[in-house]
């Protein structure tokens, strides 16, 4: 939400409108179903297994999954909000977005990711070690 509220101001306050299509909310439709999609897969190959997917308590995590969406990726939640953020520069018209998108990249590679990461190394050892050999944190 703070990334799209900050698309939001540089789309105010910084009028450079870079990014017209024809079909442009044809294209941010398109972003936001995947995104979506891409979420709602990661939350439910979770909840298929019984785990937890609170980002904020990574301890309670009971199965290492590794089927459905997270044999392409680690991270389809994470993934998927990136893709909506996506929809959202192309919606604001504004180039100048481009940047909040590694911004939360980055953000949730070191305040989300790599802890939660630290938690799965120690929890499930070498199968998660193998697990991150085989599949992209992000894609």
């Amino acid at each position: 939400m703070f990334c799209i509220g900050l698309m939001w101001a540089i789309h105010e306050f910084i009028q450079i409108e870079m990014l017209l299509f024809d079909s442009e909310r044809y294209i941010v439709r398109v972003l936001l179903v995947l995104g979506v999609i891409i979420g709602i897969l990661g939350v439910t190959e979770f909840s298929r297994r019984s785990t937890t997917v609170n980002p904020h308590k990574p301890q309670k995590t009971t199965t290492l999954v590794r089927s459905g969406i997270y044999r392409l990726t680690r991270n389809p939640m994470y993934l998927g909000m990136a893709i909506i953020l996506l929809a959202g520069m192309v919606k604001f018209g504004n180039g100048i977005n481009i940047i909040v998108i590694p911004l939360y990249i980055w953000v949730m590679n070191t305040v989300q990711i790599q802890p939660e990461e630290e938690v799965m190394e120690q929890k499930f050892g070498q199968k998660y070690l193998a697990y991150k050999k085989e599949v992209r944190r992000w894609l």
